[in-house]
């Protein structure tokens, strides 16, 4: 995981209102939910979420947080981001302090590479499963765990025991789970599907002409 620092500010209000208060003057609200201790009320600014979750680690990310007029820092991780419905800004971020050295569940992103023999022939890739949850140490869990389709020809399919991720780490989903399959080209599909609807036309036409 990657380790981002950010500052956030302490907020002693709480509520529905206060929360709302602090997003007309442009700030975030949010929660530190302690480690064994007491949450704490925090509001942090938009541009600074953002680029904390931009790097390659997203919200999986470590974050280290200061509190101003606090010391010390905090090692923490999303747990949880609201987002607005219609305008797609966050609006309430939940952040948990870890350890570490503790172990913790988390879910990782599965990264498709490469392109699948079956594809270049004309298939097309069905991915069923878009993130797997794995365990691990804090720091060994992964960006996002990896799946070769290079060699997947048309009608071959992908589970969670084909995922390639580290020794440290473990995919916690069904191992027969289907993360993707292959499928035939769309063109033969569509060809015969019209050659099952123009039969029975043709048929109709001869009967009438009789």
């Amino acid at each position: 995981m990657e380790n981002v620092s950010i500052v956030v500010q302490p907020r002693d209000a709480k509520g529905t209102r206060a929360a709302r208060r602090l997003r007309r003057e442009g700030l975030i609200p949010g929660v530190l939910y302690g480690h064994g201790e007491s949450a704490t009320l925090f509001s942090v600014e938009p541009a600074v979420m953002r680029e904390a979750l931009s790097t390659s680690a997203g919200t999986h990310a470590v974050l280290t947080v200061t509190i101003e007029g606090a010391r010390g820092t905090h090692k923490a991780i999303v747990k949880d981001v609201a987002v607005h419905k219609s305008k797609g800004t966050a609006t309430h971020i939940d952040l948990q302090e870890i350890r570490l050295n503790e172990t913790i569940e988390s879910p990782v992103a599965i990264h498709f590479e490469g392109e699948s023999k079956g594809v270049k022939a004309g298939g097309v890739l069905d991915e069923a499963l878009r993130e797997v949850t794995v365990k691990g140490l804090v720091t060994a869990i992964p960006d996002r765990v990896v799946l070769d389709i290079s060699e997947m020809d048309v009608n071959d399919t992908a589970r969670v025991s084909d995922l390639r991720v580290p020794d440290d780490v473990v995919v916690l989903d069904d191992p027969e789970t289907v993360v993707c399959s292959v499928l035939p080209p769309r063109v033969a599909e569509e060809e015969q599907e019209g050659a099952e609807v123009t039969e029975p036309a043709l048929v109709g036409k001869e009967e009438a002409s009789d």
